[in-house]
């Protein structure tokens, strides 16, 4: 399929019209660019200025689509011109055309436009000036001037604008691109954090509360079931108040507010809840001071291998262990292995994508797996050069 040809524009059409209108206007008044003597003018017919006219004028249309073509036959009217009585429409219609080839033309067009038309002007200027031996001969170097090389110079000052604006806009284009590309990946970060949070807040909670409830609902014994309600009951309340506190950090923009950061102090009372849901666990936590960030991704990670054994563990005891060594926070949690029927509360496998990112974030390593008769959960989280506060 061949591609339609550029159609001229409108103001080119506006300019072809005037041009020729206004190159009558001044031959129907008798108005001509050279007066004098007609021995020394080659066509001297009154009515043969207005076939370059002509010409010049149906190259005005070209002037954006074709300037080139434009400028080249514009180029021979003038010479055609010059051979007449001459029109001043003739010349004011064909600086024009050397003002457009220069701002619509390619660049290497544009360049030896300009180039050639200022080495016009200077020879214009200087060879007639040597050869008949007086300053008249200058002038005609200074009509070269006005009729090519300003227009040509003038074009390229407005390509040039114009150029820098086209390229300011691209660079704002794509700066805006870039910022919309920023935000887009903040935002989903933001809501994979959220996301990872609101996980961990509410997974150990809800399990527990689904584990005691059907024990609650299997076993026929009013003390079993008082005790799996009133545990129901602490991991609800306990539930309830972790969301309160998520809501309150969404909802405080400056973040000045209410404060939902765990810390490994806090591994302690996790455990005794991880106890009260029917874990056997021990700790052994030897962690330092470390930065804020690790100390929130190390409680998360004990914390959600703890809901996973209350979930899947066969029976036997779950180890946590938490040590600062070697430039990095370990952390490790191993449980029984298999013996289960079953799991005893159903799971999305987000609280294993939720660890793996919070030590990815933290550019550490992450594994969970068998390990014979256990499953181990392992973090390494660096802390070198983190602010501890």
């Amino acid at each position: 399929m061949s591609q339609a040809r550029p159609r001229p524009h409108r103001d080119d059409l506006r300019i072809a019209v005037g041009g020729l209108a206004g190159g009558l206007l001044l031959w129907a008044f008798g108005v001509f660019s050279r007066g004098g003597s007609l021995d020394l003018i080659v066509w001297p017919a009154s009515w043969a200025p207005l076939v370059p006219l002509a010409v010049m004028a149906a190259c005005a249309p070209l002037r954006r689509v074709r300037p080139g073509l434009g400028l080249l036959l514009g180029t021979a009217a003038l010479a055609l011109d010059l051979l007449t009585r001459g029109s001043i429409a003739t010349i004011v219609l064909y600086t024009d055309l050397v003002y457009a080839a220069v701002l619509y033309g390619s660049p290497a067009a544009a360049r030896r436009i300009t180039w050639i038309t200022g080495l016009l002007t200077v020879l214009g200027g200087v060879l007639p000036a040597a050869l008949l031996r007086s300053a008249q001969g200058l002038l005609i170097g200074v009509a070269v001037g006005v009729v090519a090389f300003a227009p040509a110079t003038t074009g390229w000052v407005v390509r040039n604008h114009r150029d820098a604006a086209e390229a300011a806009r691209l660079r704002a284009e794509q700066t805006a691109l870039l910022a919309e590309k920023d935000r887009i990946q903040a935002l989903h970060a933001e809501r994979a954090r959220v996301a990872r949070e609101l996980h961990d807040l509410v997974a150990g909670h809800l399990s527990a509360i689904a584990i005691h409830s059907t024990a609650a609902l299997s076993i026929d014994d009013p003390a079993t079931s008082k005790e799996a309600l009133g545990v129901i009951r602490e991991n609800s309340v306990e539930g309830l108040a972790e969301m309160r506190r998520l809501i309150g950090i969404l909802r405080d923009h400056d973040g000045g507010g209410v404060s939902a950061t765990p810390t490994l102090d806090g591994l302690a009372a996790l455990v005794d809840g991880a106890r009260a849901g029917g874990l056997d666990v021990t700790l052994d936590a030897d962690h330092g001071r470390v930065p804020v960030p690790v100390e929130l991704a190390a409680y998360r990670i004990v914390q959600e291998s703890l809901t996973n054994a209350l979930k899947h563990a066969g029976p036997g005891l779950v180890t946590v262990r938490v040590a600062h060594r070697d430039g990095a926070l370990d952390v490790r949690v191993t449980s029984p292995y298999g013996g289960a029927d079953g799991p005893r509360a159903p799971g999305s496998g987000a609280g294993l994508i939720g660890m793996r990112e919070r030590a990815a974030l933290l550019g550490g390593g992450f594994g969970a797996g068998p390990d014979g008769a256990e499953w181990t959960v392992r973090a390494t989280l660096p802390v070198s050069g983190g602010d501890p506060e």
